[in-house]
């Protein structure tokens, strides 16, 4: 597949226009949240409704049963500047991501359906929301992956270079043909195992000037 076919697809995806099935309720929330109000292209206005966005969510949320009430805090095991990790069972861990990295909540559930295209094999299964002291998050499924060697970066960088990206800075790339950023690739959010690279943690973002562009 070239990279304008790639193109192409993604942008079906991310419009809600393509028909794979593991991605529904992640498409259908992008969908509610892309139509249910003008989000401007600008990220500093993006933060500024960010909060509006919110509450829009919780309401969609609670209309359509999208609230996940499973966590059990005894199984947690870690957590970033973005989200809380809990172990679910010996194949899975369940993640709590408040979106923070992301300028709005679409942005990250757009993160959500590049992961499980470029990654399927730690693609994310969203199960719903989750409110814990007032913050609100989204609660996905991914494969637990257990490293059995440290990663080596280089390899990751010549992968990514050798699928198109380019190094922009320390562990952040950019596909200038499809106008997608990927940032904070290090060593533990890209696992090592039997030589296999495990991208389990990706902050995917769109230039929406170069990735709609047809």
């Amino acid at each position: 597949m070239n990279t304008k076919q790639i193109k192409y697809e993604l942008q079906n995806i991310l419009s809600g226009k393509s028909n794979n099935s593991y991605d529904s309720v992640i498409k259908t929330v992008a969908s509610y949240l892309r139509t249910s109000q003008k989000a401007s292209p600008l990220a500093k206005e993006k933060h500024e409704n960010k909060s509006k966005e919110t509450e829009s969510l919780i309401n969609f949320a609670k209309e359509n049963n999208l609230f996940y009430h499973k966590i059990n805090e005894n199984n947690y095991i870690s957590e970033g500047a973005e989200q809380k990790v809990y172990i679910k069972n010996q194949q899975y861990v369940l993640k709590l991501n408040d979106a923070i990295y992301y300028a709005s909540w679409e942005d990250y559930f757009h993160n959500l359906l590049l992961h499980n295209y470029f990654f399927a094999d730690t693609a994310y299964q969203f199960l719903g929301f989750y409110k814990k002291e007032k913050e609100l998050f989204a609660v996905v499924k991914q494969h637990f992956v257990e490293s059995d060697t440290l990663t080596d970066l280089k390899l990751v960088k010549t992968f990514l270079i050798n699928n198109g990206f380019k190094n922009t800075r320390n562990h952040d790339f950019y596909h200038p043909e499809l106008g997608i950023i990927l940032e904070d690739l290090h060593d533990e959010n890209v696992l090592t195992k039997q030589d296999i690279l495990y991208f389990i943690d990706t902050v995917f973002y769109i230039k929406p000037e170069v990735f709609w562009n047809d």
